[in-house]
């Protein structure tokens, strides 16, 4: 398992790293199979005030990604500390909840996920409703403030799942095997899972 340690904005004490090396060595024996564990610290100045962010990306044997991140205010070595624990502690819970849904849904035989007619989608409680502006003299124009590329992945339904709940999203794209479109899974107020399939209108 390789395991790899970066900064941002200050350089890594030794007492720090191990004590970060030790926390990371720990989950190859709660999920076999980590090809490669990501520790990456950030401190980051807002109004005056230093915060310490942690994230932590386990990469799975089969590709699969899992990615927490936690924050606390300062940056000092125990507001290090107390940062890389918590990521820790909430990748610990992750993977179980993931184990424990991918054993659901091995079970349930997929019965939650399903694709979307145009229909439907309009009809669908989870969906935000449009926004009628018409005369609405105060509407401000939403302005984009990050662009992020991803990379689109060929899997079937299950998989995506799978990765949705790994990374902790709650939607995911990916490239159906069958039909070769990007697809959209998303997580539903019930709980239970969507797919957008596009069509040509």
């Amino acid at each position: 398992m390789k395991v790899t340690i970066q900064t941002q904005n200050f350089k890594l004490q030794e007492f720090t790293e191990e004590y970060a090396t030790k926390k990371l060595d720990a989950l190859q024996r709660y999920l076999p199979n980590i090809r490669e564990v990501r520790l990456d610290l950030n401190r980051k100045t807002n109004r005056g005030e230093d915060h310490t962010i942690a994230q932590v990306t386990v990469i799975h044997a089969r590709g699969a990604l899992i990615r927490t991140e936690e924050r606390t205010a300062g940056f000092s070595k125990d507001s290090l500390e107390t940062a890389i624990a918590e990521a820790m502690d909430k990748m610990y819970s992750r993977i179980k909840r993931f184990k424990g849904k991918r054993e659901a849904t091995n079970r349930r035989g997929m019965r939650d996920a399903y694709n979307l007619t145009p229909e439907e989608l309009a009809a669908s409680e989870d969906m935000p409703p449009f926004l009628d502006i018409d005369g609405d003299e105060d509407y401000v124009t939403p302005e984009i403030v990050k662009r992020k590329q991803v990379p689109i992945m060929a899997m079937n339904e299950r998989e995506a799942i799978e990765q949705m709940e790994l990374l902790g999203h709650t939607f995911f794209l990916f490239r159906d095997m069958i039909t070769g479109k990007v697809n959209v899974l998303y997580r539903r107020r019930d709980g239970a899972y969507g797919v957008l399939a596009p069509y040509d209108a």
